[in-house]
């Protein structure tokens, strides 16, 4: 092999060995700011948004299934993971600069950050509820008269999740029926 064919051949190899450390570290970085240990690391979503969550039904139910901060917030593909987490970046960024560092700002950003949010599902038609959740696999022999009734109007109508399920897993902020519905949500 020449002088050229072994640097070439080095080349490749550690650029390959380089790749797979580079890749391991960034699905690893990935997975570390995918938990719910990582979402309510901050003081703004451990104080504000963790307790109304352990107050429902995602928390605690029955049948002992806990839907986590990433279940709801961060889709699974791929894609749309590395999406989300770059529109992420915009939300670190109100973390330093203060947007929402105390009870009464966190408040008064509130209907902000659920209309965001609503927009970003409605427009991936719930793409993270319908994980654990889909009309396909619902029974309803066992949902209530008024469950399978609404759930039988949305089918029909097209609508998504969290057009019937804002404030599922939060509480609503003050005006969000008439934000949405100026908004289109």
């Amino acid at each position: 092999m020449t002088f050229r064919g072994k640097i070439i051949s080095g080349s490749l190899i550690t650029g390959f060995f380089l790749g797979i450390i580079f890749w391991g570290g960034f699905h690893w970085s990935l997975e570390m700011t995918n938990n719910e240990e990582f979402c309510i690391s901050c003081h703004e979503m451990k104080d504000n948004i963790y307790p109304e969550y352990k107050e429902t039904v995602h928390y605690s139910n029955r049948t002992g299934v806990r839907a986590t901060c990433p279940d709801c917030h961060v889709p699974k593909q791929w894609f749309y993971k590395i999406k989300r987490k770059i529109e992420a970046s915009r939300e670190v960024f109100h973390k330093i600069i203060g947007t929402i560092d105390t009870r009464e700002k966190f408040e008064e950003y509130r209907l902000t950050m659920a209309l965001s949010e609503w927009k970003r599902m409605k427009s991936a038609d719930s793409r993270e509820c319908r994980n654990c959740h889909d009309y396909e696999s619902m029974d309803f022999v066992d949902q209530g008269r008024r469950a399978v009734k609404a759930h039988s109007i949305g089918l029909d109508e097209g609508k998504t999740c969290i057009d019937c399920h804002k404030g599922i897993a939060h509480h609503l902020p003050l005006g969000w029926e008439a934000a949405a519905e100026k908004a289109g949500l």
